[in-house]
């Protein structure tokens, strides 16, 4: 059985973006704590439940130390009290590089799926992969951007693009590239324009737009564009690259490949009609191709946290049980 467990590429990880839904907690924007852990009177989206604030800090510390793999914290109260603000808190305190995997209670229950998978899938969401990779890219502000038409062969009339030529600028000179034209196809996906920073993958030709060159930052006042300087060194260089995937990213994109050449393109052509299970046979495959390459010092394993709302709907044996 063959693994897919490359990190995703630039030109399909726009296409699976994570939503956060606006509801009564999105005000909270960390536990709101001081530099030596005691809980400040209003800072975070916080008012109130101190001691609880400061007893999360101490968890935040152990996850991120990685000394809390495997145990279970319960928060207990009445309805109100600020059980899953804090859970939340604890989220925005890890950042985004740490899964964070919120569900509810009562989503166990399927006529299409055991409870036991339902679990199975969270936790494995919840177990991420930071890949680093070493490529060959190329990497500046763009200046130039012309495709280039020909005579279509395959009808009598109408033109294709045969090729384009793009023009890269970084702080130590200039480059001009003759580029296939899936790869221009690539570039308007990505909505790039000229005066935009873009890194190219030599290899597979994947395109990444980094941000609009700060040249460009007094055009106007007030945008919601991201600027980022000029690239250093060489158009052509070879770039340390680090993306973070997870266990259940890699299981969900072996059950059903379609033709991609990494994980998010093949999930991004996922059409599911209802929730199928994962076999055990293939997440035995996937554990087996990440730990050779958490051997090798390619990737790293990064524990994330499930957070479990609602957990009074569980069969208390069956749950802490499993």
């Amino acid at each position: 059985m063959k693994v897919t467990t490359t990190a995703p590429s630039s030109t399909s990880a726009s296409n699976s973006k994570t939503f956060s839904r606006i509801a009564s907690h999105s005000h909270i924007k960390g536990l709101g704590l001081d530099n030596d852990g005691f809980a400040l009177v209003a800072a975070g989206g916080f008012v109130g439940q101190a001691l609880a604030r400061e007893a999360c800090g101490v968890v935040v510390d152990l996850i991120k130390s990685k000394k809390f793999s495997g145990r279970a914290l319960l928060l207990a109260g009445a309805p109100g009290t600020g059980k899953t603000a804090l859970a939340l808190a604890i989220s925005q305190e890890l950042g985004s590089k740490v899964p964070f995997c919120p569900m509810v209670g009562s989503e166990v229950y399927s006529t299409e799926i055991k409870k036991t998978e339902v679990l199975a899938e969270v936790f494995r969401r919840a177990i991420g992969l930071r890949i680093k990779e070493t490529k060959e890219v190329y990497e500046g502000e763009l200046t130039e951007l012309t495709p280039t038409e020909s005579e279509n062969p395959l009808s009598g009339y109408g033109k294709t693009v045969s090729h384009v030529v793009i023009g890269l600028k970084t702080v130590k000179g200039t480059k001009q590239l003759r580029l296939d034209p899936g790869i221009y196809e690539a570039i308007l996906k990505e909505k790039i324009v000229v005066g935009d920073v873009v890194y190219i993958e030599a290899n597979t030709g994947a395109v990444k737009r980094v941000g609009r060159s700060d040249a460009y930052a007094s055009a106007y006042d007030l945008e919601s564009e991201t600027y980022v300087p000029l690239p250093k060194g060489d158009v052509h260089k070879r770039k340390e690259l680090v993306q973070d995937v997870t266990l259940g990213d890699l299981d969900a994109a072996n059950a059903r490949p379609q033709g991609g050449q990494d994980i998010m393109s093949v999930m991004s052509h996922l059409v599911k009609s209802q929730r199928t299970e994962v076999t055990e046979k293939l997440r035995r495959e996937v554990e087996k191709v990440v730990k050779g390459y958490v051997d090798q010092g390619v990737a790293e394993v990064v524990p994330g946290v499930v957070f479990i709302d609602e957990v009074i709907s569980f069969n208390f044996l069956f749950a802490f049980g499993f």
